[in-house]
């Protein structure tokens, strides 16, 4: 059996994380975790109350799982992300007004990055990365003595 090293499991860990929408999932999973904490009733309180007390339960459970699913699934990440929302968005009604807003804030941002995110896009070059290759683009007509950039 081999062991990897550190060094060779994060350049992995950056392969995986860069083919899906790994901030917007995290972000969505963090937000229902985070509602899901903020409930403080046990379990037969809820069954007590009713629905309203198990869509508080409910909700945030679907909103980790859209996060999730969102992480391992990305080719239904537009399907997972607009149910994230809506969840995010009704917890506000049902589980102390979306954890204190922040598990709501967290789960529409997620949501948003997830419903965002590009599969196909090239990754974006800094400014002075293109002004680097600019420069080296019109080195050589500079150099022919012809004044003018190819």
């Amino acid at each position: 059996m081999t062991e990897r090293s550190p060094q060779g499991m994060r350049p992995a860990f950056r392969r995986w994380r860069a083919r899906r929408p790994f901030w917007g999932g995290l972000l969505l999973a963090l937000g229902g975790a985070e509602v899901l904490l903020t409930m403080k009733a046990s379990m037969k309180v809820v069954m007590h109350v009713g629905m309203q007390g198990l869509a508080g339960y409910l909700l945030p459970t679907v909103m980790l799982l859209c996060g999730l699913l969102t992480l391992f699934n990305r080719a239904q990440r537009i399907f997972y992300s607009l149910i994230g929302v809506l969840a995010s968005l009704a917890t506000w009604l049902t589980s102390n007004l979306g954890g204190f807003f922040l598990g709501l804030l967290l789960g529409v941002i997620g949501s948003c990055l997830t419903f965002g995110w590009l599969p196909d896009q090239k990754p974006r070059v800094s400014r002075r990365r293109r002004k680097k290759e600019a420069a080296r683009a019109t080195a050589p007509a500079l150099a022919e003595g012809t004044g003018e950039p190819a």
